[in-house]
């Protein structure tokens, strides 16, 4: 199936932008105004699916680290101050965001699952592909829904009335529907292993990019043994290649290394606004990286991962410790883009999921996986002889390798270390922050969650 240059769909998503169709809360988005009708319309809801996953990118980011312990309040927004301070109530903006985010990927995911298989003259192949990415992208966000919020509503139609009232299901049953998502998907995806393409496009899901998700997957559900399988299989796919130098990493779009990666151009470029990382992290400096992340990065252990930050003295002003963020840029720089996924993660996966195996040492331990990223980062090799050691070193380089990609509050949360890591960073910690309250605003919309808020909010 052809690919659209990015240029193109930013200048579609920037045409469908002035319509409400990807704007409004799920239960109000309109079947008619999504048209698929023909075969000339399967592309630009397709380019609305993928439109909709770069919705959900910037508030992974909030959620995954500004919940955690990367980040303190240096602004002025509440949203912000409730996040730095951990205080998060039901009515955070952030909160309602990223819920009607998720939700406005599952509805043109739903609707295109709904609406394409009656469209005639749509070649099997188009056909074929575009379901998977559906299928994928709404196993994608029912799977970071569930960890973000727990039990949630499944949503599997389009249809208004049906969905004004839709219930929460366990998350149990929500990750058990995003499991069989990215399953279906990585059976009908396109193989980029069995083409001559030299470059694989990160924008669109593949089947390596399914089995770089159900590696993420099976190590949050602690099936370790299918975590390192799928991990081994998307490092061995050789599809994509670390980059020599760590600093690519955050200052370059688009990398070898980028397994999922989201988008951005002059017209829409994530500089501005109240959930855009480089106006939060860079120009507002709404947060800034905690003291304590800052030690982390700068130490011998860390390597060239300290390229991760920058300082300067002229921003210490107030309680500002003048440190920066410097992964998200602007239009103007290479480097707006937001990482989903990427190789080193993977090669993370791998390490934890034998750690748990007691793989420590040898050539399929969790000792060489990494020293593959310390050795990239020229930082010294890690030692382990002990399984405790080695989950210790794993949850150290995932600080130092994955910092402000997305991936703390999950990563404690499901280790079990939130409450020992974050009551010592903040004496305002309660366990209830290990997963996001509903927001209030879809509370009071939805009869059937009246009642049904989150333990202790």
């Amino acid at each position: 199936m052809s690919r659209l240059p990015i240029y193109i769909i930013v200048f579609l998503f920037a045409l469908t932008s002035c319509n409400e169709v990807l704007e409004p809360k799920p239960v109000d988005l309109l079947v008619d105004e999504l048209v698929l009708n023909e075969p000339q319309d399967v592309e630009p809801v397709r380019i609305g699916a993928y439109n909709a996953l770069r919705g959900m990118a910037s508030p992974i980011i909030i959620a995954g680290d500004f919940t955690g312990d990367y980040i303190r309040h240096n602004g002025t927004f509440t949203d912000y101050r409730e996040l730095g301070t951990k205080q998060i109530t039901p009515a955070n903006g952030a909160v309602e965001a990223f819920w009607n985010r998720i939700y406005r990927t599952i509805y043109v995911a739903n609707f295109l699952l709904e609406r394409l298989p009656e469209i005639s003259g749509v070649n099997s192949e188009t056909r074929t592909q575009v379901l998977a990415e559906a299928r994928f992208l709404r196993g994608f966000a029912y799977f970071i829904g569930a960890y973000t919020y727990g039990d949630i509503p499944l949503v599997t139609t389009t249809d208004q009335g049906v969905n004004r009232t839709i219930p929460k299901s366990s998350k149990a049953d929500i990750l058990a529907f995003a499991l069989a998502d990215l399953q279906a998907a990585l059976a009908d995806l396109p193989d980029p292993s069995s083409t001559s393409n030299s470059t694989t496009n990160a924008t669109y899901a593949n089947k390596i990019t399914a089995r770089a998700v159900l590696a993420r997957y099976y190590l949050y559900q602690k099936n370790w043994a299918q975590a390192e399988q799928y991990a081994t299989q998307v490092i061995d796919s050789k599809v994509y290649s670390m980059v020599t130098n760590y600093v690519n990493i955050v200052t370059q779009d688009f990398t070898t290394e980028s397994i999922l990666e989201v988008g951005y151009g002059l017209s829409d470029d994530p500089g501005t606004g109240d959930y855009a990382l480089n106006n939060l992290l860079v120009g507002r400096r709404e947060v800034i990286p905690a003291d304590q992340l800052v030690v982390s990065l700068y130490s011998t252990e860390s390597g060239e991962r300290r390229q991760t930050l920058s300082f300067n003295p002229q921003n210490q002003r107030g309680d500002d410790n003048g440190w920066t963020v410097l992964k998200y840029g602007t239009a103007s720089e290479d480097n707006n883009n937001i990482v989903l996924m990427r190789l080193a993660e993977m090669y993370l996966i791998r390490a934890e999921a034998r750690a748990q195996q007691n793989k420590i040492t040898g050539t399929g331990g969790a000792v060489a996986d990494i020293n593959v990223l310390r050795a990239r980062a020229k930082a010294p090799n890690v030692v382990a002889a002990s399984q405790a050691d080695a989950l210790s070193a794993v949850e150290r380089e995932r600080v130092y390798e994955l910092a402000f990609e997305g991936h703390r509050w999950y990563d404690l949360v499901r280790t079990g270390r939130a409450q020992a890591v974050m009551s010592a960073f903040s004496p305002n910690w309660n366990s209830r922050y290990e997963r996001w309250p509903i927001p209030q605003s879809e509370i009071q919309r939805n009869p059937s969650l009246q009642g049904q808020q989150n333990p202790g909010y």
